[in-house]
């Protein structure tokens, strides 16, 4: 049992996976280690969006990576293995305990020497950061009201074509729905209409998974 896009009906979803990078022995291993922990398995990526953030890592030649939100650790694992030689990637999350779990996969996976995890708010692990211009990638899935200040953050740390990816932006279907007027809810329209509206990005929404946005930097 991994995370699956709303959009999909069984036979689809069995069909995208079907044609997908499948996933490897750690990777099963974290997944099943996820999913053991209940309800909150449904946080971690699903496979499809997995091996996409490893392709995007690799096509963009990324060596600097910074992730907002790690849970268990899946798409920090894919991040690592998609990094160039020399490649780091800073993961910022609050809980010990979720991240016992991606340190083990990190390890067993070969890549925990590419990956710093700061334990403490994401906001001001970012804003402790040098201003300079020198992030590759930035993929952000943590708290949802703090989308859009992690996003303040980044941006301004973003080199020239970086990118930035957003996780959970289509909140499974129910950014649409003007009848949901939940904290999440608009807190992930906020953040969607703000990195429309930025010159400083060129924005696209993906309906990969729970919505992804992709802001390049110009």
């Amino acid at each position: 049992m991994s995370p699956r896009s709303f959009l999909l009906d069984d036979r689809l979803n069995d069909y995208v996976v079907g044609h997908t990078e499948p996933a490897d022995p750690v990777m099963v291993r974290l997944t099943e280690r996820t999913v053991a922990l209940g309800d909150p398995a449904g946080m971690q990526v699903g496979p499809d969006q997995a091996a996409f953030l490893t392709m995007l890592t690799r096509f963009a030649g990324v060596r600097s990576a910074v992730e907002v939100g790690t849970f268990t650790g899946t798409s920090a694992l894919c991040i690592a293995r998609g990094l160039a030689d020399g490649g780091r990637l800073l993961c910022c999350d609050v809980s010990e305990e979720w991240t016992a779990i991606a340190r083990d996969a990190w390890s067993e996976g070969g890549v925990d020497d590419r990956i710093e995890l700061r334990i403490g708010p994401g906001i001001d692990t970012l804003a402790a950061l040098p201003p300079d211009p020198t992030i590759d990638l930035a993929f952000i899935d943590a708290d949802k009201t703090g989308y859009v200040s992690y996003y303040e953050e980044l941006v301004p740390r973003l080199r020239p074509g970086g990118w930035i990816v957003a996780d959970n932006t289509l909140w499974g279907g129910t950014i649409v729905d003007p009848d949901n007027t939940e904290t999440a809810t608009e807190a992930l329209r906020a953040y969607n209409d703000r990195a429309t509206a930025d010159d400083r990005v060129m924005t696209v929404v993906l309906a990969l998974a729970d919505g992804l946005t992709v802001s390049q930097k110009r």
